[in-house]
């Protein structure tokens, strides 16, 4: 937290003519000091960023701002949640608490035609809706909600991918689901799997992408659609995954993200050598750990980053933690729970925590380099308010309909991706709130 400088001096005071002078001097060298450390703390690369000014003396950036056209003024209720945040300072987004939240989620499984069947809790049969009414609130500031019609604004003629698993591909359903209620997305490809996927929003010349690969670095994967393997996954660890390295120039903005795939049993190769592996029984290769892989991992994907010349806005995503309890998802693993957890209630297990470090290391190595890269860096940190959301889950309705013959059936849950409307729609809070008042 950096402490803001203000000068006391008042010019007007009732005081001698050459005391007014000296003290308006000092004044004004405070005052430049004051402007010289706020620039400068501008250029640091962080997840603490600046709490909104009041909604009349709202600027968009400059960056931004180029390309947009004249448009109808905001709508009352964003300028009202503007209002509503604290005195201007610094605030951590990613520490806080979920509150409840009355007004519930912007669309319903019914207004959005986006969702996948295995998010789609409600159509599934999920029948309590609580975990619909909290919002996830940081300490010390408030956070806007999403605004749709604000955001297809700042994203006139722009590109955006989310780069990474089948977490990334839940996030950019949130996001569609939301900007649906403005303007409808229209598909324009996808891969043969249907897990890459291009749309685009024709009115505001808006792209929006999902680029499937889940290591982030090359890996050659047997495994079909149901997660059925026929042999181990081959893991290079010294080569980025072309498939979203060779689009990277061509985007504005990008949220990449790794994570539970890398603990997957993997045989790893370095200079086109096996060196390792991880859980790997009977091969008599060294256990490297999935630790050692993502290391190299998140190394070499902020490298390309940073050097890449390239000067969108990346926001690195952490890992989600997920919630099965009594077992895991191939044990008979559940998440039942009905309401979040509070700070204390929780704790991240070590394999969450041994990933989390990691990132949150590698990213602070490359952010170190500092502005002269010229690269926007960001780090969206979902990890801790993500925890607190058991209750958030498909669990056992990840089908459709599982008890409706049998109320006592054994079926597989899901508790590690979100429920559409969930959770996972603060998320884009959090982007909303970096981009438009993070200093870009």
């Amino acid at each position: 937290m950096v402490k803001e400088m203000r000068s006391v001096v008042n010019p007007f005071s009732p005081l001698k003519h050459n005391n007014v002078i000296i003290k308006f001097a000092v004044s004004f060298l405070l005052v430049g000091l004051a402007f010289h450390l706020l620039v400068s703390d501008s250029f640091r690369f962080s997840s603490v960023v600046e709490t909104p000014v009041p909604a009349n003396e709202e600027t968009e950036p400059e960056s931004l701002m180029a390309s947009l056209p004249a448009e109808e003024p905001l709508s009352n209720d964003f300028a009202a949640n503007e209002s509503q945040t604290s005195q201007p300072g610094k605030c951590d987004l990613f520490v806080g608490d979920w509150i409840p939240d009355p007004s519930g989620p912007f669309y319903t499984n019914q207004s959005c035609l986006q969702i996948e069947g295995h998010q789609n809790c409600m159509k599934n049969g999920r029948s309590d809706s609580g975990y619909l009414h909290w919002r996830w609130n940081p300490r010390g500031c408030s956070l806007p909600r999403f605004n749709p019609k604000k955001f297809l604004r700042l994203m006139r003629n722009k590109s955006w991918a989310f780069i990474g698993d089948s977490i990334s591909r839940n996030h950019v359903q949130s996001l569609l689901c939301t900007l649906s209620q403005v303007e409808q997305a229209v598909e324009v490809y996808h891969d043969e799997e249907y897990r890459s996927k291009i749309w685009r929003f024709p009115s505001h010349n808006f792209t929006l992408s999902v680029i499937w690969t889940p290591f982030l670095i090359k890996a050659d994967i047997f495994e079909d659609m149901n997660g059925v393997s026929s042999s181990e996954i081959q893991l290079h660890l010294d080569k980025l995954d072309k498939k979203w390295t060779d689009q990277y120039r061509n985007l504005d903005y990008a949220i990449i993200a790794g994570g539970k795939w890398f603990l997957k049993t993997a045989i790893y190769h370095e200079n086109n050598v096996v060196t390792g592996c991880h859980y790997c029984p009977g091969k008599n290769l060294t256990e490297l750990g999935f630790d050692y892989a993502y290391r190299k991992a998140m190394q070499l994907i902020f490298n390309f980053i940073t050097n890449s010349g390239h000067k969108a806005l990346a926001f690195f995503r952490t890992t989600t933690p997920d919630h099965f309890e009594n077992g895991e998802w191939f044990s008979g693993g559940t998440c039942n729970r009905k309401v979040p957890f509070k700070e204390d209630e929780v704790s991240m297990t070590d394999v969450d925590t041994i990933m989390h470090n990691i990132e949150l290391e590698e990213f602070e190595k490359a952010t170190a380099l500092g502005p002269e890269k010229g690269v926007a860096l960001k780090l969206l940190d979902t990890t801790r308010l993500s925890l607190l959301r058991p209750d958030g889950h498909p669990g056992p309705y990840r089908q459709f309909q599982p008890f409706a013959e049998d109320k006592n059936a054994q079926v597989q849950n899901d508790c590690l991706h979100w429920c559409l409307p969930g959770p996972i729609d603060s998320w884009n809070d959090l982007v909303m709130e970096m981009i438009v008042n993070g200093g870009i």
